[in-house]
């Protein structure tokens, strides 16, 4: 059964009558930290610069209780454009407990398993303001018992109190009394004492609703000499400038619409422009940059007029120039710009910001994959400059922060009916995504990209597109998504007569034969593709066709064909300055020298692979470098380093949501623990390995964690017949001495 409301239930009400009252329900000792449902009227808190939420106020006062700390996210359920997806907040929490942004799983059942890990000993308490759905909500509920969670939400959340045992608090608006006293407080200082009346009758205007109300007062208080009759009067007749609105109760809604027309009539005529311009911004929160693309004005008057807004509570700055808005404000600019003004105003803003985007993320790009080819940009206005980068980190810090930003332009070309400027956003994208972002967030992306693409007729980036869909698929180990990406791709590039594209695709297709262990196509792709790129005089991807080919060799045991393979892509790397590439085929060097028996050469080689990972920040290079490391280093007996190889390894994995390479690192554990001894817990991880390739379809794979379990339950029959029908259509010389193993075992 749910559990009663403990004893301390407390009802707050900030002193200065602010915002309003809240009834707050603190866990007991032993409480079950069960959620709790604050439903609003119509808005959680207020928009004001400096200000904050009820639920805020309310949360410092009860800070004691919760020696771990507190989390807060805006859900921004009600954004006119996009809320903020569960992921995406779990994102942010998880980098708030420790977890380094490029760590986050990618994976949300595996993001939830590690949020909910890393709250189960902790007390803590979760403010999710601003909810519109359980399934915004549900993914952020801790676990464990010792967490209070609070939602606010202009919805009651039903499927909480029903499912999840949330307790439901129902938040009125203010009484009269508080907001006069709201109002006064506001207006204190800056005008001669209004009449009693005249203040109430302002706040039944606001509806009593805190962000109506503080609106109001700021913009009494910007006009002492004004009677407050006439600013009420004024207010009167704004009442239907904003129809478009729709918040729940009208009353309410017409008086949110009411203040929001007040305070934006009384901007400066730039003011009032760049605020409707801001309303076709793709996201809720962008920077100083961006902001002078949509106004077409240089950076200083643009953060004049910035602040302006910011001045009228219009617009909230969150950091050095950078700004976000309220969701119902940032709805009521883009209503403005829809209905207000002649649309070509709008959409000269919007083709502007996302032509700015499109080429800062180019140059982004530059830094980022200079290997690829550029994107073509349409040319900017002269006062409209897009930003330059120094170096790598420079280009990665912007991807980072704006990555949001940038998969939102996409959808919002498309809204806007610029479909050249949707696939190349989405493809650009593809090249400045962090290494940690989440491919469910980019196959979205592309897939829009490519239809769009396909709306304009343009083959060319559709075959681009598809390749890139092709990766992304594959990294999630969805093979036939990705082959079938991958031959569409190939089939447009020899229409075209292009060999370098054709490669692409050629190498492509050879990478998931490679997976599969279908190595005879894997290598027939691969010579291919680098025959074509030799001969178009693309050095760089010549030598990454022969990287793929010695990997394809090394892995059917062909290690003598593996090593020139290697030693010519690594020497075409070394003189190309090509880090990445160089750091694979020191993989490939690594795994050859340790079978040679050259053990502290193979860990040198992977030691140089992993500092090429970390100086370029990419997870994905690291994740798969480190099994190799492990490898090195279980070699020369350091079993300690090597566990922390594989462990490390397979929690960067978790967290890409790459389960084949987890399982890799899961199968290495086992038998760095197996080499200590300690059988069951090879067992273990042996055991999950096979689970998971078994689930992915990867019969080699598995087959290998079934020998190692048969091994370690000293020669278990069962798991090495199983392994043998594993392999049976492999005939590499791996899987023939693989073979033999088994077959003396079961024997």
């Amino acid at each position: 059964m749910p559990r009663q409301l403990p004893g301390d239930v407390h009802r707050f009400v900030n002193r200065t009558s602010e915002l309003g009252q809240l009834n707050a329900v603190l866990p007991s000792e032993d409480g079950d930290g069960a959620p709790v449902v604050v439903s609003v009227a119509v808005v959680a808190g207020t928009a004001g610069a400096g200000k904050t939420s009820l639920v805020l106020h309310w949360a410092h006062q009860v800070r004691e209780r919760f020696p771990d700390g507190q989390l807060y996210v805006n859900l921004r359920g009600y954004d006119p454009a996009q809320p903020l997806s569960a992921q995406e907040a779990l994102r942010g929490f998880l980098s708030a407990l420790g977890v380094r942004a490029d760590s986050v799983p990618q994976e949300p059942d595996a993001a939830v398993a590690l949020y909910r890990s890393l709250l189960a000993d902790r007390t803590m308490l979760i403010v999710l303001d601003n909810a519109a759905t359980v399934a915004q909500v549900r993914p952020l509920l801790p676990g464990g018992s010792n967490c209070l969670t609070v939602v606010t939400s202009r919805s009651r959340l039903s499927g909480l109190a029903i499912r999840d045992g949330a307790h439901r608090l129902t938040l009125g608006t203010l009484p009269e009394p508080e907001a006069v006293a709201l109002l006064r407080a506001v207006t204190a200082g800056y005008r001669p004492e209004d009449d009693l009346r005249e203040l109430a009758e302002l706040a039944k205007l606001c509806a009593a609703l805190p962000l109506a109300l503080r609106i109001a007062g700021e913009r009494a208080a910007s006009n002492p000499h004004l009677r407050l009759a006439d600013l009420i009067e004024e207010l009167r007749d704004e009442s239907a400038l904003w129809d478009a609105l729709s918040i729940g109760d009208a009353d309410e809604a017409e008086a949110v619409r009411t203040v929001f027309a007040w305070s934006y009539r009384a901007l400066s005529e730039p003011g009032a422009t760049l605020f409707r311009q801001l309303g076709v911004h793709p996201g809720p929160e962008f920077g100083l940059p961006a902001a002078a693309a949509l106004a077409a004005l240089p950076a200083v008057q643009t953060r004049q007029l910035l602040d302006s807004l910011v001045g009228a509570h219009l617009l909230e700055q969150t950091g050095p120039d950078r700004y976000q808005f309220h969701d119902l404000l940032r709805a009521y600019a883009a209503g403005l710009t829809r209905n207000e003004k002649p649309q070509e105003e709008g959409q000269a803003a919007l083709r502007r910001v996302l032509s700015w985007y499109l080429c800062t993320a180019e140059a982004a790009r530059t830094k980022l994959a200079p290997s690829e080819e550029s994107v073509s940009h349409p040319e900017l206005p002269e006062a409209v400059r897009p930003l330059d980068f120094a170096d790598y980190d420079a280009a990665m810090d912007w991807a980072e922060r704006e990555h949001t930003n940038l998969l939102r332009t996409v959808a919002a070309a498309t809204a806007g009916e610029h479909d050249v400027l949707a696939w190349k956003l989405a493809l650009v994208l593809w090249y400045v995504q962090p290494p940690s972002a989440s491919m469910t967030d980019w196959v979205a992306v592309g897939t829009t990209g490519l239809e769009a693409a396909r709306r304009v007729n343009d083959s060319v980036a559709e075959a681009e597109l598809l390749s890139c869909l092709g990766m992304a698929h594959h990294r999630v180990n969805a093979w036939d998504e990705s082959l079938d990406c991958h031959q569409q791709a190939l089939a447009i590039r020899r229409t075209s007569g292009d060999g370098s594209a054709e490669a692409d695709s050629l190498n492509l297709i050879g990478l998931i034969h490679l997976r599969r262990r279908q190595l005879r196509d894997a290598a027939a792709h691969f010579e291919q593709a680098a025959t074509l790129w030799q001969a178009a005089g693309s050095e760089s991807w010549a030598a990454s066709a022969l990287s793929n080919l010695a990997t394809t060799h090394y892995n059917a045991g062909r290690l003598e064909e593996a090593s020139v393979c290697v030693q010519g892509a690594l020497a075409a790397y070394r003189a190309l300055g090509n880090a990445g590439p160089e750091g694979n085929a020191l993989r490939i060097v690594s795994c050859l020298q340790r079978e040679r028996g050259e053990l502290d050469a193979a860990l040198g080689s992977a030691e140089e692979a992993m500092n090429i990972a970390l100086a370029l920040r990419d997870q994905i290079y690291e994740g798969y470098w480190l099994l190799t490391l492990g490898d090195a280093r279980l070699a020369l007996t350091r079993h300690a380093d090597a566990l922390a190889s594989y462990q490390r390894s397979a929690d960067l994995h978790r967290r890409l949501g790459n389960r084949s390479r987890e399982a890799m690192a899961w199968y290495g554990t086992g038998q760095a623990y197996q080499a200590l001894g300690r059988t069951e817990e090879a067992t273990h991880f042996h055991r999950r390995a096979a689970a998971v390739h078994h689930d992915l379809g990867d019969s080699w794979h598995e087959a290998l964690a079934l020998e190692a379990l048969a091994s370690a339950l000293d020669g278990d029959g069962p798991h090495s017949t199983e392994a043998l029908r594993l392999i049976a259509p492999y005939d590499d010389s791996r899987a023939v001495a693989m073979r033999r193993r088994l077959a003396e075992r079961s024997a």
